[in-house]
């Protein structure tokens, strides 16, 4: 019973040290008060305050710096979504539809944003995969991951990796021999195109072909295989 009654009252400073940014106490970056104070504030023992910075830090909200104390973090981290991921695998209609309520509303972002550099870092990676022989997931990967953080937000990029390397794993559902680099290369030609030409309606279209393409992809193999399983049955 105590047990439980210092992880619900965990959960309460939890709530309430997240309650300093959303009434504006604290922002993004700031150092919180010292543990003794923090503990008057919430009437709570150290154990527990303890307890909920843990839980907090393990989340990326918070980061501890030796001899100057804790801090919140200065934007969003991969941490929180990819435990949220996490408990998707295996679903992949779920992981597919976050993917593309995502990167769709990035591409389209991108067009408005993104940089020459990033610009050329997109055309870099079409000419590598062109030339790959054999598997070009990382490439491929790192040509979403530069247009998701071309879009600029602190929010979003704290998604894209941890939604882009579980993407991969369903991938291995699908053999080299059966994926088609050479439309999966015309689309990323596409979608480069329409960034490059600043147009978000294009860019949001094209990456919507790409990624409905690579959705069926997944899907195709996938209803085979049960289809066949249900044949042995």
């Amino acid at each position: 019973m105590e047990s439980v009654k210092r992880k619900t009252l965990a959960s309460q400073v939890i709530e309430q040290i997240i309650g300093l940014l959303m009434n504006g106490q604290l922002k993004a970056g700031d150092k919180l008060p010292p543990e003794m104070e923090l503990m008057d504030m919430m009437y709570v023992s150290r154990p527990v305050l303890r307890e909920a910075l843990s839980s907090l830090e393990t989340l990326g909200v918070i980061h501890r710096k030796t001899k100057e104390g804790t801090f919140f973090s200065n934007k969003v981290g991969s941490e929180p979504y990819r435990i949220m991921l996490a408990l998707s695998v295996g679903d992949i209609d779920t992981i597919i539809e976050t993917r593309l309520s995502q990167e769709l509303g990035l591409v389209s972002l991108a067009a408005e944003k993104i940089s020459e550099l990033d610009l050329r870092r997109l055309k870099e990676t079409i000419e590598i995969m062109e030339a790959a022989e054999g598997d070009y997931s990382e490439t491929d990967r790192e040509f979403h991951r530069i247009i998701a953080y071309s879009a600029s937000n602190s929010i979003t990029e704290g998604i894209i990796d941890p939604l882009l390397n579980m993407y991969d794993k369903t991938l291995e559902n699908i053999a080299l021999v059966d994926r088609n680099k050479s439309k999966t290369l015309q689309q990323h030609k596409d979608i480069y195109q329409a960034l490059r030409n600043r147009d978000p309606i294009e860019a949001h279209a094209s990456m919507y072909r790409h990624l409905d393409h690579a959705r069926n992809r997944l899907i195709r193999p996938i209803k085979k295989k049960e289809n066949a399983e249900s044949e042995d049955e």
